[in-house]
């Protein structure tokens, strides 16, 4: 919805598509301070946490991409601070906010309701949690968190709950035993290594605070991490809105290092800066991809698509007339029908992940313009296209001017005439989540 409204404000516009992720980090700057303030620290403390949550990789690297990333950690952030201050003054009405956060936190992204009902779960078994802050406000919280999910939670039921079987090809590509050292690792990133003292202290200060509603979150911490370890390890993450919490706990006991901590973390950063923001050349992008993936992603858009429509356009007018425009994945698809609108070229369809809940295009179309990524990431795909069309042929292959080898590096835009079945009827098959 939020990408639409820059769509429909800015047109196709990089800024434009950034300014929700950036006021998102803003936002998480923001409760990082505050969340510090609700655990007792002074100017130097709250100072402390803002800069140490703004420093953060996860936040410098999410704050400019139109995902859920930036949403999430701001939500689980701003769950996390409205637990603290519920914590410190016992009173329950605060529940109601945890609730409303919680639902709003899951229309971005479900992992915040994981966060929701771990911290239910814990509130309500550990004895002295559930004596102090477990009230009717508590269920009436818990109400308002299921009443914003219900309509995604319908729209699920509906198609067959799709989030269960992205789930499970989530852990099929990033779960597993090998992965779980990757988590282990890759925690010590997520916030600015140079503060890993920070957050140490804060998960210290959580665990030995007298309380309980405090000791939750850092048992929710403990539990999540667990979680997160044996199923999604290379997801390292998941966890960033909680280090926000942590940070904010670890400011009040190192505030007195302040200057010390600056200078050890502007040089942190501005190593992790040059990795996960847009400000090296192009060309530098299949380096930097190795730690952030999503810099190398879009490199090439412009010309993928001027390479398909070259194809496109030299169909002949009456076979164009029955094709459909495929992608493999979204991304691909996403960068043919926003940087293409305009161009002649159709809406492009794909079957990866929500994209194909968006239909074949054409159901009675007898020819099929695919679009593929590499052989690494699409192996053997001229093969697996021959399964459902009799004729597949390479109109052409996809590079680009930076020569960074990222997805699309090596991959071809295929000719496929010839369906074995109605392309309405293969459609259905094609579906997959990665």
């Amino acid at each position: 919805m939020l990408a639409r409204v820059s769509l429909t404000l800015f047109g196709v516009s990089a800024p434009g598509l950034r300014l929700w992720a950036a006021l998102a980090a803003a936002g998480t700057v923001a409760v990082g301070a505050l969340t510090a303030r609700e655990f007792g620290g002074e100017r130097r403390a709250q100072l402390l946490a803002a800069l140490a949550t703004a420093t953060m990789p996860v936040l410098l690297g999410a704050g400019h991409i139109a995902n859920t990333t930036p949403y999430e950690t701001l939500a689980w952030a701003a769950i996390a601070l409205v637990v603290v201050r519920l914590g410190r003054t016992g009173d329950t009405r605060w529940w109601l906010a945890v609730g409303a956060l919680a639902g709003v936190g899951a229309e971005f992204n479900h992992l915040a309701a994981i966060l929701g009902a771990v911290l239910l779960a814990t509130t309500l078994l550990v004895p002295a949690a559930r004596r102090t802050v477990a009230d009717r406000r508590l269920v009436a919280g818990v109400a308002i968190a299921v009443l914003i999910v219900l309509p995604d939670l319908w729209w699920q039921a509906r198609h067959g709950w799709a989030m269960t079987e992205m789930t499970r090809a989530l852990n099929a590509e990033h779960g597993g035993p090998a992965n779980i050292v990757v988590w282990v690792v890759g925690q010590l990133g997520v916030a600015c290594v140079a503060l890993i003292p920070l957050w140490v202290a804060g998960l210290r200060l959580l665990w030995r605070a007298d309380r309980p509603l405090w000791r939750c979150l850092a048992i929710a911490y403990a539990v999540l991490s667990v979680l997160f370890a044996v199923t999604t390890g290379a997801q390292i993450y998941y966890l960033a809105g909680l280090y926000v919490c942590l940070l904010a706990a670890g400011a009040t006991v190192f505030a007195g290092s302040l200057p010390r901590l600056l200078t050890r973390t502007a040089v942190a950063t501005a190593v992790f800066a040059l990795i996960v923001l847009p400000v090296l050349p192009p060309s530098t992008a299949g380096l930097t991809s190795r730690v952030s993936s999503n810099s190398a992603e879009s490199v090439g858009w412009p010309e993928l698509v001027g390479t398909v429509r070259e194809v496109w356009d030299g169909l002949p007018a009456g076979q164009r007339a029955h094709a459909v425009l495929f992608a493999a994945n979204y991304g691909e698809a996403g960068a043919l029908n926003e940087l293409g609108r305009g161009s002649g070229l159709p809406t492009a369809v794909s079957p990866h992940n929500s994209e194909w809940w968006w239909g074949p295009g054409d159901p009675r179309a007898t020819t099929v313009v695919a679009v593929a990524p590499g052989p690494e990431h699409a192996p053997e795909y001229a093969a697996y296209l021959r399964r459902f069309f009799r004729h597949v042929t390479v109109a052409a292959t996809l590079s680009n001017t930076a020569g960074v080898h990222n997805i699309e590096w090596g991959g071809h835009v295929y000719l496929c005439a010839g369906p074995r079945r109605p392309w309405g009827d293969i459609w259905p098959g094609l579906r997959h989540y990665a």
